[in-house]
């Protein structure tokens, strides 16, 4: 808790699910936070809470570096945590150019405007994704594994390191980077997501639509627990043996679809409405689970919630929201 009191820390991507709860739990630890955000969406966890209210909000983008670099030098920046990007792997798929401008060029914006405001900036990191690996043969992901992205999604994310680690070894940017699994809690709006899709159509009487055939397996990372690790990740970055490190976060027990579509049934009590099964999910990769045994090991880290209390907890905050919106 000390270590974030008056930490003036910038978050990107602050309106989505992880910027919304991260920079809700930097407001709790006392750090000052100024959120960069592209669109106003009062959905948003970040302006449904209030916390937007407690925060320097820079409307900019990031493929334009001037706001990227305003922020930073008007708000003196101390830590930096980049979340803003496309993620959805759909999207990427229909729209990949747009999806490579947000990702790639945001990224090495973000780094530039760091690098030339080196004086203030004392730590990076960098969102990468377990998508990044692209299909091993062994798994679990470890993080010694080499990039394999070949769909849009995964290939930005590939980049995204990269070029965080060029400014690491060419400018000693002090970077750290993340990969984790798939993560879910209230303030996901994504609702092509498996997560916030599935609670919102048994909470409306509908059947559940899986696009894949419901075998894949997947890490489910809560997003209290991805708020926290990223956290510890940034304090361990203001140590220069943490500088172009990278950190796998997952809960280390893949899941499979229809398994976690069965125990948001069970949690809602609606097992009669079984799954609609699409099967077609271009640019997914089949099954992927990471190891996180470097993060416990070197930054104490573990997952504090089982997937049955954060389904618990992402479905009372689902309740809210529609209740709220009457919908």
């Amino acid at each position: 808790m000390s270590y974030w009191r008056d930490q003036r820390v910038l978050v990107t991507g602050a309106t989505g699910i992880v910027g919304s709860w991260l920079v809700k739990e930097l407001l709790r630890r006392r750090a000052f936070v100024a959120a960069l955000v592209l669109d106003a969406d009062p959905q948003s966890e970040l302006f449904r809470s209030g916390d937007v209210h407690r925060v320097a909000v820079i409307n900019g983008r990031l493929e334009d570096i001037t706001d990227i670099e305003r922020a930073i030098n008007v708000y003196e920046t101390e830590t930096v945590i980049h979340l803003g990007a496309q993620t959805i792997v759909p999207v990427a798929h229909r729209n990949p150019l747009a999806t490579f401008e947000a990702n790639i060029r945001g990224t090495y914006h973000l780094l530039e405007a760091c690098r030339r405001q080196s004086l203030l900036v004392k730590q990076v990191v960098v969102a990468s994704s377990d998508k990044a690996y692209g299909e091993q043969a062994k798994l679990p992901y470890t993080e010694d594994m080499p990039l394999d992205g070949r769909h849009p999604y995964d290939v930005s994310k590939a980049c995204v390191e990269h070029l965080a680690m060029a400014y690491y070894k060419s400018y000693g940017l002090p970077v750290a980077i993340s990969r984790c699994g798939n993560i879910y809690g209230g303030g996901d709006l994504n609702w092509s997501r498996i997560v916030p899709g599935t609670i919102r159509s048994l909470l409306r009487g509908e059947q559940p639509i899986l696009r894949s055939d419901g075998t894949f397996l997947r890490d489910y990372l809560y997003v209290k627990d991805a708020a926290n690790a990223y956290l510890r990740l940034a304090e361990a970055a203001s140590n220069p043996s943490m500088h172009g490190e990278v950190f796998n976060f997952g809960p280390g027990s893949p899941t499979t679809v229809l398994d976690l579509v069965s125990k948001i049934q069970k949690l809602l009590g609606r097992e009669d409405l079984c799954p609609r099964i699409l099967n077609s999910a271009p640019g997914e990769i089949r099954n992927q689970y990471l190891s996180a045994e470097k993060a416990r090991c070197r930054l104490q880290w573990r997952c504090e919630y089982d997937l049955d209390r954060g389904l618990s907890e992402t479905i009372a905050w689902y309740r809210t929201f529609f209740e709220d919106r009457g919908a």
